[in-house]
C-alpha cells in the first residue's frame, strides 16, 4: 500500500499559465517522500542532530519521471511513494503523483544513504520499517 501525502497547488508551484512548473512535481515529491518516513517513524530532523557517529541522511542518486498529464493552480493532488527495493546503502521507490483518478506524473527514485560524504548502510531498524 502506497503512502499518500496531499498537497495543494498554490501560484507559487506554477508557471505564467497556472500549470504547474515541473520542478514543482519535484518538491511535490520530496515532502511525499519525508511524509513516509514520519509515518513510519523516521524522523529526518533527529537523523541529522543526533550522536555523531550515527548521523546520517538520504540523497537522490537518481530519476526517471513521466509527466502524463498537467496539474493546475489550486489542485488537490495526492503524492505517493513505495519502496520497491531496500539494498545495504540505498533503496529504490516508485512515486506517483494523482489527481482524484487522474495520473499525472510517474517516477522511479533511487535513494542513496550517506554518512560524512560516503555511502553508509541504511541503519538495521529503518531498513526493517522500509520493509513493512
Amino acid at each position: 500500500m502506497p503512502h499518500s501525502f496531499p498537497v495543494r497547488v498554490y501560484y507559487e508551484d506554477t508557471d505564467f499559465s497556472g500549470v504547474v512548473y515541473h520542478a514543482s512535481y519535484l518538491r511535490f515529491m520530496e515532502r511525499g517522500r519525508t511524509e513516509m518516513l514520519r509515518g513510519l517513524d523516521v524522523h529526518q530532523g533527529e537523523i541529522h542532530a543526533g550522536d555523531p557517529a550515527a548521523r546520517f541522511g538520504f540523497a537522490v542518486r537518481a530519476m526517471t519521471i513521466e509527466f502524463l498529464k498537467p496539474a493546475r493552480m489550486d489542485d488537490l493532488l495526492a503524492i505517493e511513494a513505495s519502496p520497491v527495493a531496500i539494498k545495504g546503502a540505498s533503496l529504490e521507490l516508485d512515486q506517483r503523483i494523482l489527481r482524484g483518478d487522474d495520473l499525472l506524473v510517474t517516477a522511479r527514485v533511487r535513494i542513496a544513504c550517506v554518512a560524512d560524504g560516503r555511502p553508509a548502510r541504511i541503519p538495521a531498524g529503518i531498513r526493517q520499517r522500509l520493509s513493512g
